[in-house]
């Protein structure tokens, strides 16, 4: 059946338009920056206009189009009935009845299973957060920013206390960063809005950042993680390349802006040092600006104005900038360690149309569970879990990681569990294992 056939929708009462019946052919062709389709439950809907008003963002969604986008949209809104008010407007009508519910590589068994493996962590009640234990969270970093300024007020501003205040608030600024990642995931609180207001403060007030530039930005992530063009922690800007797919195929076309053989080696120059003093900090502000996100804005400078108000009358104002990105070049090491052992030696290559659980395992890890690594990594020593249900507590990790396991060896996927160390060094092995690819396309192919 095709485009001309109409029907009614069960289910879309008064609607007062008839809706049509659709094939995945069909579907698929609609997947340009202007003609954006996609299905959610086996029905068709027309995001082109939508997508720009989307509150992720217009790439997150822009991202399926074309596709079926059930289990990103399950994953990603806790509360389904309340978002449905805003897609019956956009509603075309649903596919064809001999049409299977999944569209190209999607495993139809492995996607019925994780569909039951998350009725059963929702009975589980594994979805209901605990307030006391993030605001218990809140408190150890607000006790770390107080006893940084304390100890240069009452010891001084010499190396050695300096050096010590700069740890502390390097420390506080790490976890106030996992903090804000927990609730720009709505994994708090019940209500969505109390996760959003709470996330604009922890963002913008602890850490001088925009919730908006996260959200736009960490969503893509977990919708195509390692996915090239989609996956936004992939784009190095050229500067490294990574994978065994892209090595390659820049080796083939001998692309050379940098000498991507010894990428292993300035990593260590160029990534941990750089991208938050520096990439992030540019970026954040360029875009709260450009996009004019003024609430972002102000809620970022209520950080700036007290940083400066309690520190520029010890250091100065040069001194106080100088300290300030000592800080975020110590905070930046700490970042991107904790976050690329998880993704960057995993699988990274073009859009593969998996399902989601296979997708998420494919290109995530997990590290050790014991509780430096938890406090450490903010529980994304948990990452496979935390892809699986992006909205789930973290404090809940644990108990549904034995689930995934089991239902990860029922179906022959390869579940991967690392100790710290091996995980951090899987960041560099990598590197170079993509860069020697590189290196043998770029001379011989």
């Amino acid at each position: 059946m095709g485009r001309g056939s109409q029907q009614t929708v069960p289910g879309e009462p008064d609607s007062g338009k008839a809706k049509g019946v659709y094939t995945w052919e069909e579907v698929q062709s609609h997947n340009s920056r202007n003609d954006q389709w996609l299905v959610i439950d086996r029905k068709v809907y027309n995001i082109t206009q939508w997508a720009k008003r989307h509150p992720g963002g217009f790439r997150v969604i822009g991202h399926y189009a074309g596709e079926d986008a059930t289990e990103a949209f399950t994953a990603f809104h806790p509360d389904s009935k309340f978002v449905q008010k805003f897609l019956k407007p956009l509603l075309l009508g649903e596919l064809a009845a001999t049409e299977p519910s999944q569209d190209q590589d999607k495993n139809a068994a492995i996607v019925q299973d994780f569909k039951t493996l998350r009725a059963q962590v929702e009975k589980q009640g594994l979805f209901q957060g605990q307030p006391l234990f993030f605001f218990l969270h809140l408190g150890h970093i607000v006790l770390l920013e107080a006893l940084g300024w304390m100890l240069v007020s009452m010891c001084g501003t010499g190396w050695i206390p300096t050096l010590l205040c700069s740890v502390i608030l390097a420390t506080a600024q790490a976890q106030a960063g996992w903090l804000q990642h927990d609730f720009g995931h709505l994994s708090v609180f019940k209500k969505s809005t109390w996760n959003h207001a709470v996330h604009k403060f922890v963002i913008g007030h602890l850490k001088g950042a925009s919730a908006n530039w996260w959200n736009h930005r960490h969503f893509q992530h977990h919708a195509k993680p390692n996915i090239f063009t989609k996956d936004p922690d992939i784009n190095t800007l050229d500067t490294f390349v990574l994978g065994q797919t892209i090595p390659v195929e820049y080796g083939i076309k001998k692309i050379k802006h940098m000498p991507y053989n010894h990428q292993h080696q300035y990593f260590f120059l160029l990534g941990p040092p750089l991208l938050i003093p520096v990439f992030y900090n540019f970026n954040i502000m360029h875009t709260m600006i450009t996009r004019r996100y003024w609430l972002d804005l102000a809620w970022a400078m209520t950080y700036y104005l007290r940083y400066f108000y309690y520190y520029a009358p010890l250091y100065g104002v040069f001194g106080s900038v100088a300290l300030f990105f000592f800080v975020r070049f110590l905070e930046s090491h700490w970042f991107v360690w904790v976050t690329q052992m998880n993704h960057i030696p995993m699988d990274i290559d073009h859009e593969k149309h998996k399902d989601w659980l296979t997708i998420q395992l494919q290109s995530t890890c997990n590290i050790e569970q014991s509780f430096f690594n938890d406090w450490f990594s903010g529980h994304l020593n948990f990452q496979i879990e935390h892809h699986l249900f992006p909205t789930m507590p973290r404090h809940n990790y644990h108990l549904v990681a034995p689930q995934v396991r089991a239902l990860c060896e029922k179906h022959g996927i390869p579940y991967q569990e690392k100790t710290l160390w091996r995980g951090l060094a899987d960041i560099v092995t990598s590197l170079k294992t993509s860069g020697d690819l590189w290196l043998d396309a770029y001379l011989h192919k």
